[in-house]
């Protein structure tokens, strides 16, 4: 008797897999601190401001994800990030406020609440775990609430072994 084998996973069209490193941000992730803008480190004079502006060469920040930061114990005035955001707009990717881990989690997100889920709705969804990638809590959470409304369940891990998250009634 020769049964042939049959791969219930490949063959169960209704099970999708998700692997969040493809939504993971690729672009180089840079700091533009405003500290060595400020007079004597600590204060913003608007003139100097400026004037020390027009000398960056800010095409060093095309295609990159720019951290827009402080490090200095100052008071700047809004204006002033509006200032580099107009200056970095024309060549770098994103700009974030914030430091690069903010600026990773933030551009990840973005990316988390730009997939179309089209293709999950009424699907089995197991979520990729285990990658190559430093994939925060924060966005597994994020695909979790993302994905409930529309999946009939959610696993983690892979096809082989995974763990239930999800399963609508």
């Amino acid at each position: 008797m020769n049964e042939e084998i049959i791969n219930k996973v490949a063959q169960n069209t209704s099970l999708v897999t998700l692997d969040l490193e493809d939504h993971y941000p690729k672009e180089e992730i840079v700091p533009f601190n405003l500290k060595p803008h400020l007079f004597r480190e600590m204060i913003l004079k608007e003139k100097e401001f400026r004037a020390s502006l027009q000398d960056i060469d800010w095409s060093a920040y095309k295609d990159k994800i720019v951290a827009v930061t402080c490090t200095a114990d100052a008071i700047i005035p809004l204006w002033a990030y509006m200032l580099v955001s107009v200056n970095l707009e024309p060549y770098a990717k994103e700009i974030i406020m914030g430091d690069e881990s903010t600026a990773l989690r933030q551009s990840f997100l973005a990316r988390i609440a730009a997939i179309d889920l089209a293709e999950f709705v009424d699907k089995r969804v197991i979520v990729k775990g285990c990658g190559d990638l430093p994939v925060g809590g924060f966005a597994y959470m994020e695909i979790a609430k993302r994905l409930r409304p529309v999946v009939k369940s959610i696993m983690y891990g892979e096809a082989c072994s995974n763990v239930p998250v999800y399963k609508k009634k």
